[in-house]
């Protein structure tokens, strides 16, 4: 029974490996398409060649770190543009629960729906189940949905569609800081 469990979880170890789908830096940025906060829908490839992607993966809109990640993305939105950089951010929430965030902290990029966790996977972030919390907003409590959390990873896509750039350990509020100073040191 022992050789019949250890080799189970071998097998399970070694199945999780095949289907992951660990990105490196110098590998071409897996194509997506997701969900915008207007409804339209937005492509990589759509804006490869003229900026550099600055894509975010965070694990849900209107809390504490998702928040202060968000509002200093947005803080530092001319200086990310003046490095050639578009930002986008994308998270498990559902559309309407994007517009809720975007419209809330005046953010200024794209925030794309990423419910099911698969655009999160075809870069290798983590994930977990979604849930939904409750926020105050306007005097109104709403409920904002996740499909999916996932973990707080950041990506640089470079005009030709590679990745140039990944960190795994994000400071939330820092994060767009540390990007533009790879982008001034890199360009």
């Amino acid at each position: 029974m022992k050789t019949l469990v250890f080799t189970f979880v071998l097998f399970l170890g070694f199945t999780a490996q095949i289907f992951s789908k660990d990105l490196h830096v110098g590998d071409k940025a897996p194509d997506f398409t997701a969900t915008s906060v207007d409804g339209t829908k937005w492509n990589l490839g759509d804006h490869l060649g003229n900026k550099n992607i600055v894509v975010y993966f965070y694990p849900a809109a209107m809390t504490g770190g998702c928040t202060k990640q968000a509002c200093a993305y947005r803080d530092f939105s001319s200086d990310l543009e003046s490095a050639d950089a578009l930002v986008v951010g994308i998270s498990g929430d559902n559309v309407e629960g994007l517009k809720i965030f975007r419209d809330s902290y005046d953010l200024n990029f794209p925030l794309l729906s990423d419910m099911s966790g698969e655009i999160a996977g075809k870069f290798g972030v983590p994930t977990r189940d979604g849930g939904t919390i409750e926020r105050e907003i306007d005097g109104k409590t709403v409920e904002l949905t996740r499909g999916a959390t996932a973990s707080r990873w950041t990506f640089i896509i470079d005009k030709e569609g590679k990745v140039i750039y990944k960190n795994e350990d994000v400071d939330a509020s820092g994060d767009p800081k540390d990007v533009l100073t790879f982008l001034k040191n890199n360009s």
